[in-house]
């Protein structure tokens, strides 16, 4: 049985105004550079330009009186239909789209500089091969299988299958094999591999001048490359019998080629995310300077245009009069709390920022690693009395420039630990200890991780090896053996 009851709820609701806020917080500067131009193209109450006016208009009512423009400008704006806009804001973005991605949807697009990719290569040297229609199909099709380093990872069978479906195509794997042996002589060489033995076998069968070390090499890839990529030496050189100096040379022949010939080939063309510092450290004389980079961000205003529109507006009493003045306020309120946000978000941005400077001020003075003190959200949301998550938004994708480089801002935050005199240090000092211990030790008898523990804790840090593995890891640093060298 339906009934009707009255509750009581406490809820929390974010405004529009302050999603919006949220929405620009996180942005980078070089998206926010696109973010502006965006909001100017859906919003003709929003100009570019510095705005004159000495007292900021906080509300758009239909009281509002508002500065009088030249007759220049009412005659430009007898030339101006309004419902040209109005059109435009009720259907472009769901009639004239593809996608059903709204205005106000967040964008995450990063310009990428973009050029020809090495499958388009491969595909060149193709058409100079003697190969018929059919033949030229089904190669261009091993080609599309080719991933980003220049492997075929996917099984012959499976390819069968695919060129069947997709191009009705009958074929084998004999002549895929047949055909992949084509292409593997591309350059570079190594492309078409299979896996990483079959990539290095190619590099070395086609080295111009065949030697003992080339032979040898070729030998130890193709029989011994379990003992090779374990760096078991000893077991190599007893079954080559060749002294140490001997499997040096061949050892240095195998570290010559190239385990990824596509990523190569693509280097000139690859993707590169351009960075821009979102924050700029300059050390003046002892004394930090912190400026918020805002060079091509465009000053903004409200069109006094369309303030004006509104007052003549709302005098008149009709129908189509009240709609206009309703879309016209809709521009004007909608522009005024872009530009307020894009002011809140600069002040919440440098006044966190300077919060982290003054909290990480020996390492922003010095550049050493191991001043940095230990640092988490909750640190700084205290600080500036901020919630964490807007601290998270601050420190999210944003970079800052030093004297010492420019750095991601998250990259500074870290965990504690405690020494054994009871001190706090930040977990980044002691990655910082560790690679230094790494980088200095003898490269014939790499430090193990038990090793590492030991002098951590002759320097008074108790750290645990399995932590030490763990950091170890985090700095992408193999292995004691596979960081041995001969």
């Amino acid at each position: 049985m339906l009934r009707q009851v009255q509750s009581q709820k406490l809820l929390q609701k974010l405004s529009p105004q302050q999603i919006q806020l949220m929405k620009l917080l996180q942005l980078p500067t070089i998206a926010l550079e696109q973010r502006i131009k965006e909001e100017m193209e859906i919003n003709p109450a929003l100009e570019e330009g510095v705005d004159t006016d000495d007292e900021p208009k906080d509300e758009f009512d239909n009281d509002e009186e508002y500065e009088e423009t030249s007759k220049d400008d009412a005659n430009q704006r007898e030339d101006f239909s309004l419902s040209d806009y109005m059109d435009d804001d009720e259907g472009a973005s769901y009639k004239l789209k593809a996608n059903n991605i709204s205005p106000d949807e967040e964008r995450k697009d990063i310009p990428f500089s973009v050029g020809v990719s090495f499958q388009d290569m491969l595909e060149s040297q193709l058409g100079m091969k003697d190969l018929d229609d059919r033949e030229y199909q089904v190669a261009l099709h091993l080609i599309g299988n080719l991933d980003d380093d220049g492997y075929l990872r996917r099984e012959l069978s499976s390819i069968v299958d695919d060129i069947a479906f997709s191009q009705n195509i009958t074929t084998t794997e004999e002549e895929l094999n047949e055909l992949l042996n084509v292409i593997q002589d591309f350059d570079p060489a190594g492309i078409g591999a299979r896996d990483l033995q079959e990539c290095l076998l190619i590099q070395l069968r086609r080295i111009d001048v065949q030697n003992m070390i080339v032979e040898l090499a070729t030998e130890v890839v193709e029989k011994q490359m379990d003992e090779f990529s374990k760096k078991h030496y000893d077991k190599i050189s007893k079954k080559l019998e060749i002294d140490d100096e001997t499997l040096k040379e061949v050892i240095q022949e195998i570290l010559k080629l190239n385990p990824r010939p596509g990523n190569s080939m693509a280097d000139g063309q690859k993707s590169h995310q351009q960075v821009i510092a979102d924050f700029m450290i300059v050390n003046e004389e002892g004394q930090l300077i912190l400026t918020l980079n805002s060079r091509n961000s465009p000053d903004l205003k409200v069109s006094k245009e369309y303030a004006q529109m509104l007052e003549e507006y709302s005098k008149s009493k009709d129908k189509s009069s009240k709609e206009a003045s309703m879309f016209v306020k809709q521009k004007l309120e909608g522009a005024k709390w872009f530009i307020d946000a894009l002011q809140q978000r600069s002040y919440t941005l440098l006044y966190s920022m300077n919060a982290i400077m003054d909290y990480q001020k020996d390492y922003f003075l010095t550049g050493d690693e191991t001043l940095l003190k230990p640092m988490i959200l909750k640190d700084i949301a205290e600080k500036v009395n901020l919630d964490i998550s807007t601290i998270s938004r601050v420190a999210n994708s944003k970079y800052v420039q030093t004297p010492f480089g420019t750095f991601l801002l998250k990259s500074f935050f870290s965990e504690s630990l405690s020494t054994d005199s009871g001190e706090e240090v930040s977990t980044r000092e002691v990655k910082k200890i560790l690679e230094d211990c790494i980088a200095a030790e003898n490269k014939k008898k790499p430090l193990t991780d038990d090793k590492l523990t030991k002098i951590l804790k002759e320097k008074g840090y108790n750290i645990a090896r399995r932590t030490i593995a763990k950091y170890r890891e985090q700095l992408e640093i193999p292995v004691a053996r596979l960081r041995k060298e001969l």
